[in-house]
């Protein structure tokens, strides 16, 4: 049973949000994407991060990745080879695509194959405006008085 959330009035409250909202909504849907081939994600440091995909029996040619607008998308696409001569096939030959959302300024840092495992390093670089800097407190000039007192002119009378 899915419970359904209405973040409408969220929207009268706030502004610049509309991402996060539409990623709300995204993760609650039922994924109709399978989780094969299985995958880890891994925190290798503090703005570095590692998915590693299961791609047994893939070929460098038979995978794509692609990075666009925050989201990496990963697909393997295998050649089926005949059926003839198997006894028993249980290693699968299916095509994947897995879609990943990644957070603003996450982008893909190298991809690498090795026995099967499918390595793609990330590395999240915020932009020097955007890090926090240290202001310096200034403080106020005193203000000058004069030596003499204030005197206030008048006129005399008449």
């Amino acid at each position: 049973m899915a419970t359904s959330y209405d973040y409408a009035p969220l929207f009268r409250s706030s502004i610049g949000f509309d991402r996060v909202f539409n990623l709300l909504e995204n993760a609650q849907r039922a994924r109709s994407i399978s989780d094969w081939p299985p995958y880890d994600i891994a925190k290798t440091g503090d703005d570095s991060y590692r998915i590693s995909i299961a791609v047994a029996g893939f070929a460098r040619d038979d995978l794509d990745i692609t990075f666009q607008s925050n989201l990496l998308t990963v697909t393997g696409k295998r050649q089926e080879a005949s059926a003839e001569g198997y006894l028993h096939r249980g290693i699968p030959a299916r095509s994947f695509e897995h879609r990943f959302e990644l957070a603003d300024h996450v982008r893909v840092n190298a991809a690498d194959l090795n026995n099967g495992l499918l390595s793609i390093d990330l590395v999240r670089e915020i932009p020097e405006e955007m890090k926090p800097r240290k202001i310096a407190i200034q403080s106020a000039p005193a203000l000058e008085q004069s030596s003499a007192p204030a005197q206030i002119e008048a006129q005399k009378a008449a």
